[in-house]
């Protein structure tokens, strides 16, 4: 017997359309927040697209291995990760008190294997993978696979002598990303993106287009610029000519401590507002200058200001810095305090921004003349509508699930933990790295959020779990058994992966069933077919539905499978 036992319906915490029919479906069952057992069904998908993917990372010349699951801390202090992941990496002791964790990713792993292994130029490129569970210790897992705290991934890494080395490894991945994502059939993207933890410089997400996606991308309407939200950025203004500019005054602006209150007591726009958000970097105090209209993006921040861990001032750090919140304005700051302001910044004069003291602003602030810039940088939120900085177009943000992810790490990993090679002039050069990840329990997920509808899931012949499905419509009765068997066993000896449900449930139930598990192709033998000598055939993926002959019905489902998607 098939261990799927369906659900009339979904668990309430089911948010999403994905996570509602993989549990429906039994291909998934939760064993606690964020944490999956894979069901027959499920197991069978996933190991599907498995093999699609080991099948274009050999032929892209990448070789498999395994890694450890649990990970020494030693690696992860020298390259900063220990301290930057946070609570988000399971962190653990063992018996001798030595601090490990579970691996969300592997660089630490890798770096020195291949250093220990792969000391010369003339044995580069190397590029090796693996198929592996990562954990991740995620502050609010949701929507089943989509984001959970264990999850299925490849990850893949390459090792070259210099940089044009690593952009032909950086292309040959991604052309195979490319594969792996249309043989499974999804409908993705290629966006410039934020590297987040695992750092780098060029780098792009394989964002699945989706409606419910958690993930934020703009593209510009002219089709020619998409990146992650987090990437994203806008043409730069054109800078105001700091001429006939305004004297700094100081004006009461009592209670006015957010952007919104300053605008109501001073009847001026946001975007004539300096903000001036602090943040702490490593124990420095950073001023982040800002138009008032527009939002900071932490991330941006963030990558700035690497590898000094970045916070946002609590209220008590004000006081001991200082400061006086909700009225900080840049001018009088000292040389302890650095001053980052955003190029939008540029496009502006006479701001009104905090006087540094309660209720009060100054206006007519200006740049150079009132306050200093130390560094002029991109962090801010792009939004709906902001020009292309490729040709001016207007952005629009959309929503996706981010199924894959590829990094150009250059030395970022293999200068901290002295992995050298020897090159060509006998000197030693730290390896130049490339890392690529793949979601293949987000693939699942992305598939099924993709490829449903109100029945259950429609799945391509490439992911689904099986092919054929002969479903027997009266159990009791011997000739409609005997005539589903004999075609459940030309099938099975044709090679077609096939199942019979034979269970004894009425005929409606197991036509909702095979349409919430999503076989591409039905087979019904019923009574009146069988007295006959006919059987139906439906098409799941287009609905279609044919009546034949059962001396027809081994050659006429193989021939319909062959058409199917």
């Amino acid at each position: 017997m098939l261990f799927a036992r369906t659900l009339r319906e979904a668990p309430a915490e089911a948010e999403v359309a994905s996570h509602r029919l993989l549990l429906r479906a039994a291909f998934v069952r939760k064993l606690m927040a964020g944490v999956y057992t894979w069901m027959p069904l499920g197991w069978r998908t996933l190991r599907k697209i498995e093999a699609i993917v080991r099948e274009e990372m050999d032929g892209a010349g990448a070789q498999e291995l395994r890694m450890p699951i649990v990970v020494p801390a030693e690696p992860w202090r020298l390259t900063g990760r220990w301290q930057a992941y946070g609570e988000e990496m399971f962190k653990l002791r063992d018996r001798h008190e030595r601090d490990l964790g579970l691996g969300p990713t592997h660089e630490e792993v890798v770096t020195p294997l291949v250093a220990a292994e792969f000391g010369s130029y003339r044995d580069l490129p190397v590029n090796v993978y693996q198929i592996e569970w990562k954990y991740r210790d995620e502050l609010r897992p949701r929507f089943g696979p989509l984001r959970a705290r264990e999850f299925l991934m490849k990850d893949a890494y390459s090792f070259d002598r210099d940089a044009k080395g690593l952009a032909a490894s950086y292309a040959v991945m991604v052309e195979a990303y490319r594969r792996v994502l249309f043989r499974c059939g999804i409908a993705y993207r290629i966006v410039e993106a934020d590297p987040g933890a695992i750092g780098g410089d060029t780098n792009h997400e394989f964002m699945a287009e989706a409606e419910i996606g958690e993930d934020l991308y703009v593209a510009c309407e002219n089709g020619d610029y998409a990146a992650d939200l987090e990437a994203a950025v806008r043409r730069a203004p054109e800078a105001m000519a700091a001429d006939r500019l305004a004297p700094i005054t100081e004006i009461a602006t009592p209670g006015g401590a957010t952007i919104q209150a300053v605008v109501e007591l001073l009847g001026r726009p946001a975007s004539e507002m300096l903000k001036c958000i602090v943040f702490d970097a490593g124990g420095t105090t950073v001023a982040v200058l800002l138009p008032g209209n527009l939002e900071v993006n932490e991330k941006k921040v963030g990558r700035a200001l690497w590898p000094a861990p970045v916070r946002l001032l609590e209220d008590d750090d004000f006081a001991a810095r200082g400061l006086v919140k909700g009225f900080v304005g840049p001018q009088g700051m000292g040389r302890e305090v650095t001053v980052i302001a955003d190029q939008a910044v540029r496009a502006g004069k006479d701001w009104v921004t905090g006087a540094n003291k309660p209720d009060a602003h100054v206006t007519g602030a200006n740049v150079d003349r009132d306050f200093r810039v130390d560094r002029w940088e991109d962090v801010t939120r792009v939004a709906e509508g902001d020009p292309c900085p490729r040709d001016g177009g207007r952005l629009r943000i959309g929503r996706s699930i981010v199924v894959a992810h590829t990094y150009q790490l250059g030395t970022r990993y293999s200068a901290p933990l002295e992995a050298t090679f020897t090159d060509e002039d006998g000197s030693p050069r730290p390896y130049v790295m490339g890392c690529y990840g793949m979601g293949l329990t987000r693939i699942v997920a992305a598939a099924a959020e993709q490829s449903h509808d109100d029945a259950g899931l429609v799945w391509r012949k490439a992911l689904a779990p099986y092919h054929v499905v002969v479903i027997p419509t009266n159990m009791d009765q011997p000739d409609v058994v005997n005539a589903a068997e004999a075609i459940y066993g030309e099938l099975l000896r044709r090679g077609v992966e096939v199942v019979l449900d034979d269970r004894t449930d009425a005929a409606g139930v197991k036509f909702a069933d095979a349409d919430l598990i999503g076989y591409p192709i039905h087979v019904v033998v019923g009574a009146r077919g069988v007295k006959g000598g006919k059987f139906d055939l439906k098409v799941r993926a287009t609905g279609e539905r044919f009546e034949r002959p059962l001396g027809e019905a081994a050659s006429f489902t193989l021939e319909r499978l062959d058409a199917a998607p």
